[in-house]
């Protein structure tokens, strides 16, 4: 049975990250990727002109599925359970499948993703998705909480240098930090009566 072309497409950005991670992603080439698959450079050509452009595809589907997360919080009440459950989405969006190891390439190749424009719409997307996580609360406080839940999601990836750590340990400590930071936002109770943030001044 002859492969789809988005079963090709998706075989082709699973190749790339592979050589881009084994050997960096300027040392890469389209021919040793096309090598690698078995198929002429020809037909790699077909779905990506460039190296950028498989870096772009990765870029906007991560960029999908911020927007997907954003449009679910805009649906749900501003409370403590919508913003836990947020971040846990958005928890499971870089944890799940290959992210991992698009996750480590973007760490890794920080230059490379500032010269894309695809790359530079993800500032955008991450401000959009701390607004909603803060949305209720406007305080130049909430506006950092929110944003720093965020950043220990995805900075997990090289913040937490323990040896041996697991993907899954690391996704937990990610979210029990992001978690004191949104349990801070917001004066009004979560949907269990319990005050968000016992205690806490509220900014």
């Amino acid at each position: 049975m002859r492969e789809s072309a988005g079963g090709t497409r998706e075989r082709i950005k699973a190749v790339a990250l592979e050589l881009f991670t084994e050997q960096g992603y300027e040392k890469t080439s389209l021919r040793e990727i096309a090598e690698r698959l078995n198929v002429t450079k020809a037909a790699l050509y077909y779905h990506f002109k460039s190296k950028d452009d498989i870096v772009a595809s990765f870029v906007e589907d991560r960029l999908e599925r911020m927007d997907a997360l954003t449009a679910w919080a805009a649906s749900q009440p501003a409370t403590l359970a919508t913003r836990r459950t947020l971040i846990t989405r958005y928890a499971d969006t870089m944890f799940a499948g290959d992210q991992p190891s698009v996750m480590r390439f973007f760490e890794q190749n920080q230059t490379v993703l500032k010269s894309l424009a695809a790359g530079q719409q993800m500032r955008g997307r991450m401000m959009e998705l701390a607004n909603a996580l803060c949305r209720g609360d406007d305080s130049p406080a909430a506006q950092l909480r929110a944003a720093l839940s965020l950043f220990a999601v995805h900075s997990s990836w090289f913040a937490v240098r323990a040896p041996h750590i697991t993907d899954d340990e690391r996704r937990r400590i990610a979210l029990e930090v992001a978690d004191e930071l949104l349990a801070a936002i917001g004066a009004e109770p979560d949907e269990s009566g319990t005050p968000a943030a016992p205690g806490s001044p509220q900014g």
